[in-house]
């Protein structure tokens, strides 16, 4: 069986505890891996690695770092298939989805290895004719990425990325799920020639071996991708030292269809931002809201592009929809807010059940389901679901469709399909979340910030926000005077 080491200062490490974390793949249920799972001498290590390679690091000019990550980023894609095959193995999703994760991940590095030469501080003149003020911004220090399971290469990209073009060094906690793909990534920088210590790599549970990443006193900044309820917690330990915090968190994002959208575009974009790897994304649809005039014309057409995915293993059919959910919790939880919405009235459209057949038995196979005649007193329209569940409701108008869109405590992203230019005006202005797809599902693009309001987050990700996500602020005052000949 494989054993998954760490990646501790430039170097493979194995558990100082002899504790290992048992991998799984969620297509067959079979025990594919072991990895290592940190004990607090390794994270000390894997720390103060990091602490002793910041000085030099951060002093490299941006286009040095940027050489850096140019060919890291060939790294990655000269191994994107072996990495994908891994992702696929322990995560679910078929391997073309994979592929396309650790490829785009590439192109995340290789994009802030772009932006660091692009980020310019400022020099603001004073009053006084002699005095000018540089603002300059300067790497935090030593950044713990915390990553969750969904996209476990994907996510590690937006934080190391950034974390490393603005010049901090990394301590990063995969997912112990998912450890494999993000730890064979990061072994791409070391390969790439990445310094000792730069950036580092351990597993473990949250409660244990991320409590005591997040405590340790060297750590300046924690980037964070999780639950809510999990970044409460990550917020209220870094309370304690005053660190610098980024929190991506959960959502419940509403799609608006409105009567004069392009109804055939607004069916290929539920069925994608509903589904796409079960429903396991935190921007995915949980609730739509269709105009009544065309509620029924939607469903039908919802119904029968959703019977057309394709679910299966993702090792054995690569370019299927939909693989298995990642566990049985992950599992659970769907059919929990199913049977809770089928209590209060609520119908089975499509799904709601595992797919028949022999290839699904072992495996956390679920058929995309479609609920109807659902209300807002349901756990579906009310909690994320973060599965391939959706419901589906009716509105009378624009300004109840905005209402039950932002009855929420999240605010991660909405959608809105229409071709009216003043209904996108105002929807887009009112809808309290940090991202709007208009008449496309599509929000978190490299170049552009990607976060969350109320309680989806806090800070950016992406874009030149979150780059500076990482760095700080210092303004020097200067004095000139001329020098008495």
């Amino acid at each position: 069986m494989e054993k998954q080491l760490m990646l501790i200062n430039g170097k493979w490490i194995d558990s100082g505890s002899s504790d290992y974390i048992q991998v799984t793949n969620p297509a067959t249920g079979d025990l594919i891996a072991q990895a290592a799972c940190a004990s607090p001498e390794n994270i000390e290590e894997a720390v103060r690695a990091a602490e002793k390679a910041f000085p030099s690091w951060s002093k490299l000019s941006p286009a040095e770092r940027a050489d850096y990550l140019y060919k890291v980023s060939n790294v990655i894609l000269k191994e994107s298939e072996k990495i994908a095959r891994k992702l696929t193995s322990e995560q679910g999703k078929p391997l073309k989805e994979a592929e396309g994760e650790v490829r785009g991940s590439a192109g995340v590095i290789r994009y802030f290895a772009d932006e660091i030469q692009r980020t310019y501080g400022d020099i603001i003149p004073q009053k006084e004719p002699h005095i000018k003020s540089m603002v300059i911004l300067q790497p935090i220090g030593v950044v713990v990425a915390i990553t969750p399971w969904n996209y476990p290469v994907q996510l590690l990209a937006w934080k190391v990325g950034a974390a490393l073009a603005a010049g901090c060094t990394v301590v990063a906690k995969p997912s112990s799920q998912t450890p494999l793909s993000p730890l064979e990534f990061l072994g791409c920088f070391a390969e790439a020639g990445v310094p000792a210590g730069v950036i580092n790599g351990v597993v473990g549970p949250g409660g244990k071996v991320g409590e005591i990443l997040i405590s340790h006193p060297a750590v300046r900044k924690v980037a964070f991708t999780g639950s809510t309820e999990a970044g409460k917690k990550v917020m209220e330990k870094c309370s304690k030292g005053l660190k610098k915090v980024s929190l991506e968190l959960g959502g419940q994002s509403p799609l608006i269809i409105c009567e004069d959208a392009n109804l055939e575009k607004a069916v290929k974009g539920a069925v994608r931002r509903s589904f796409r790897n079960m429903g396991q994304v935190c921007n995915a649809v949980n609730r739509i809201y269709v105009d009544r005039k065309v509620y029924d014309k939607f469903m039908e057409r919802f119904i029968e592009e959703t019977k057309k995915l394709i679910i299966d293993n993702g090792l054995e059919n690569p370019s299927a929809n939909l693989g298995p959910m990642v566990s049985k919790e992950a599992l659970d939880k769907v059919i929990e807010h199913i049977n809770d919405a089928l209590k209060k009235g609520a119908r089975i459209a499509y799904g709601g059940e595992k797919p028949e057949g022999k290839k699904y038995e072992k495996g956390f196979f679920f058929k995309p389901t479609i609920l109807g005649d659902v209300n807002h007193d349901m756990l579906i329209m009310r909690e994320e679901t973060f599965g391939p569940a959706v419901g589906v409701m009716p509105f009378e108008t624009i300004d109840e469709a905005i209402k039950l869109a932002n009855d929420t405590k999240y605010g991660l992203a909405a959608y809105l399909y229409t071709n009216n230019v003043h209904t996108i005006r105002r929807v887009c202005q009112e809808l309290e979340c940090g991202s709007v797809g208009v008449n496309n599902v599509n929000v978190s693009t490299t170049n552009v910030p990607y976060g969350g309001w109320k309680e989806s987050g806090i800070g950016r990700e992406l874009g030149r926000e979150g780059l500076k996500e990482y760095m700080q602020t210092k303004h020097i005052k200067l004095e000139f005077f001329e020098v008495e000949k």
